[in-house]
């Protein structure tokens, strides 16, 4: 891995349009990453060959994994997923029945009070999980699934709690996954150990977009339910991959300090949050000479 100036670049390639990605998540979420789809695609079409498998380790609505398979830029795709509510979307989506979650989020009655009823049932099946997750998600603000997260009040054009309930475009969403899910699979489990297990294999890309625990904001706490994460073990197990990887953070001075330990790659890219404002994304992996 070279080791290249770490003053900033500037920045020529314009803000992604993510209005012109295809949407393939189920998930609203604050750290969502549709708007790197187009870098990704550089990214891996950039590699002397096809990854035999594309591990996202740290999933969440797992945009990145679910392009890489839909556009079958590797082989084989694996999303990981540590949170139980989240993993239950998954489990259910890939591994169990897909089709009956569609036609129950087409058919639910969505009113304030059956919103409310429905989250707060305790959950009979891993389906049954699946569905609160996905109502929670849309129903809470910022989509955030944390405990202690508000519900939504005026919403998208004051259409209130419902503004972010699309249930014939999640439908749609749910049933496009299981239609390729042959190619994807599913691990409830621990990013790290993932990495771990797979780091000696050359054969495959991991993409990293941990939970934003790092730097000054320290936004993760509130926004995940597993925030906690060994950042200094994270780029350890990193710097092992004998297969290609890329790994986004928020622009923080100490994720810099890491990337000089362990030679690693970096570029700042233009993004837009999800209040629209422009900001700064750090990218980092062996070599970034496809993002320039």
């Amino acid at each position: 891995m070279k080791q290249l100036s770490f003053i900033d670049h500037p920045i020529p390639k314009p803000i992604t349009n993510v209005a012109k990605i295809p949407q393939r998540s189920l998930s609203r979420y604050p750290g969502g990453k549709t708007w790197l789809v187009p870098r990704i695609r550089e990214w891996l079409n950039s590699l002397t060959r096809t990854p035999d498998e594309f591990i996202e380790p740290f999933a969440g609505g797992a945009i990145v994994a679910l392009t890489v398979a839909f556009e079958r830029l590797a082989k084989q795709v694996t999303i990981v997923e540590l949170d139980h509510q989240v993993a239950a979307v998954w489990h259910t989506i890939i591994n169990g029945d897909g089709k009956l979650l569609a036609e129950r989020i087409a058919n639910f009655n969505f009113t304030p009070e059956t919103v409310d009823e429905t989250l707060k049932k305790p959950a009979g099946t891993l389906s049954d999980l699946a569905f609160q997750t996905i109502l929670k998600n849309r129903v809470n603000r910022g989509g955030i699934l944390a405990n202690g997260a508000g519900r939504i009040k005026n919403g998208e054009n004051g259409k209130g709690l419902r503004s972010r309930w699309y249930p014939q475009t999640l439908k749609q969403r749910i049933l496009d996954i299981v239609s390729i899910r042959d190619r994807i699979r599913f691990i409830e489990g621990d990013g790290l150990s993932l990495i771990r297990a797979h780091a000696d294999r050359g054969d495959t890309a991991f993409f990293i977009d941990p939970p934003y625990t790092a730097g000054q904001k320290r936004a993760g706490s509130r926004l995940y339910t597993h925030s906690d994460l060994d950042h200094a073990e994270l780029f350890r197990l990193v710097s092992k991959i004998s297969g290609d990887f890329l790994i986004t953070y928020d622009n923080a001075n100490e994720l810099y300090d890491f990337a000089r330990q362990y030679h690693f790659d970096t570029h700042l890219v233009a993004m837009k949050n999800t209040h629209h404002a422009k900001m700064t994304e750090l990218l980092m992996g062996k070599t970034l000479d496809w993002a320039r």
